[in-house]
């Protein structure tokens, strides 16, 4: 759990970066810079330690630096606030494939219960382009304080909410469908 805390603020590190700089100043440009900065630095670090970077890490970083760079030019926010907006389009996208959750499950969950899983691998597609479709709907307003409120508070708690819920299901579930064949056997 502590590597997929870290892996989480690794891969949002520009932006917490960006929210840090621009709550503390109240200045857009200098956020922006500052995460750009942060983002390429980030990358620098790991290549130079011989870490492994993803296709994420990449595709981040050069999210960071287009609409960075569109904010800096425009000095418009939006641009910026768009980004966790794409990443959540981007994840929907993969976790439309059929079975994707599969391999993330302990194999009693993925034995017991498989379509389920599959239904709840949809489920959390759902959940990604909702949350994205909501990002770029509060970005647009161009209010700081409320994108920051939501791309923390309400989207990392939907997926928090989402993460319990579905833990209970699939313990209930199984539980259940363990005691049937039991009953049966």
């Amino acid at each position: 759990m502590k590597s997929v805390l870290a892996r989480l603020a690794s891969d949002f590190l520009s932006t917490i970066v960006f929210l840090a700089v621009y709550f503390a100043t109240d200045n857009v440009v200098l956020a922006t810079g500052v995460a750009i900065a942060g983002a390429i630095a980030q990358v620098i670090r790991a290549r130079i330690k011989g870490e492994a970077l993803g296709f994420m890490t990449w595709a981040s970083l050069a999210l960071v630096i287009v609409l960075g760079t569109a904010t800096l030019l425009t000095n418009d926010p939006r641009f910026v606030l768009a980004k966790p907006a794409i990443a959540h389009f981007a994840i929907g996208a993969i976790m439309l494939r059929r079975g994707w959750m599969l391999r993330y499950m302990p194999p009693r969950v993925a034995e017991v219960i498989p379509e389920y899983v599959t239904a709840a691998g949809f489920a959390w597609a759902a959940l990604m382009f909702a949350l994205g479709a909501g990002t770029i709907a509060i970005a647009s307003t161009g209010d700081m304080k409320l994108w920051a409120t939501y791309v923390t508070v309400v989207a990392g708690g939907a997926k928090i909410a989402a993460f319990a819920i579905q833990y209970l299901a699939f313990r209930i579930l199984v539980t259940s469908r363990l005691r049937a064949a039991a009953a049966r056997a």
